[in-house]
């Protein structure tokens, strides 16, 4: 039976929340021109140059110039070209990351770790959309982040080491898979790129644990089951054609710290 006492510090809590949420909106409309300076700078070919202007009118981009391109209206300050991701696209992924943070009830080192990831994730996605490409500059330091945020987990938190050692087996297993595909299949199998990001979505999804990671990766591949169908179908994809999977992946993850996390 719930008592006085813990109805009113439940208020209380819902309260906090509540106050906190035009904080972490700010917190999302500051970091969201920092991701899409970067997804416009790195959706390009490998080994080409970075974007630092539009491609059609040559006009700068970066945070020190007009921020337009920058802003949820992602058009070019000159000619109005549409600029890196769709507008609306980055504010809405992170506002979603957030709402998933919230509510995932994870303790502090644990969504650090999940946070992290995700903040790099949101423009790798954009990125792989765009070009097909999983940039190191993003990947390695996600993964980077999630080992050192759960090894602290163990170090400082109520975690035990199995936890982190199911994570790191899951984490080097997945990617080992990946990369076995790329090395063996080529481009009919995944990217090294994708080998990489499944390094952190891995250990992630084998912290919560075994099930989560069979489910992580249950629907990471039926969502692009879903979408190499519905491309076929609407004449966007050749059968001889590639999906950029790493959104999918990422979806996978989220999905499976928003369910069982």
């Amino acid at each position: 039976m719930t008592t006085s006492s813990q109805c009113v510090t439940n208020s209380a809590l819902v309260d906090v929340g509540r106050r906190r949420w035009p904080r972490r909106v700010a917190t999302v409309l500051t970091v969201a021109p920092l991701l899409r300076d970067r997804i416009i700078a790195w959706s390009v070919p490998t080994g080409t140059p970075q974007r630092r202007a539009c491609d059609r009118c040559a006009a700068p981009i970066g945070l020190d110039r007009p921020l337009r391109p920058l802003t949820p209206v992602a058009r070019c300050a000159r000619c109005g070209g549409r600029a890196g991701a769709p507008p609306l696209t980055v504010e809405a992924a992170l506002i979603a990351v957030l709402v998933l943070l919230w509510a995932s009830g994870l303790p502090p080192f644990e969504l650090a770790a999940v946070g992290a990831w995700l903040l790099c994730a949101v423009p790798l996605g954009f990125i792989d959309v765009a070009v097909h490409r999983l940039p190191d500059r993003l990947t390695w330091p996600a993964n980077a982040a999630v080992a050192l945020l759960l090894g602290a987990a163990v170090l400082w938190g109520p975690a035990d080491g199995g936890g982190w050692l199911r994570a790191a087996a899951a984490g080097a297993g997945l990617a080992a898979c990946f990369a076995a595909s790329a090395l063996l299949l080529g481009q009919r199998g995944f990217g090294l790129g994708d080998a990489k990001l499944a390094l952190g979505a891995g250990a992630i999804l084998g912290w919560l644990g075994w099930g989560a990671l069979v489910f992580g990766l249950f629907v990471t591949f039926l969502a692009a089951g879903l979408a190499g169908v519905v491309g076929l179908v609407a004449g966007r994809l050749r059968w001889s054609g590639h999906l950029p999977f790493g959104p999918f992946l990422i979806l996978g993850v989220a999905t499976a710290v928003a369910l069982l996390g």
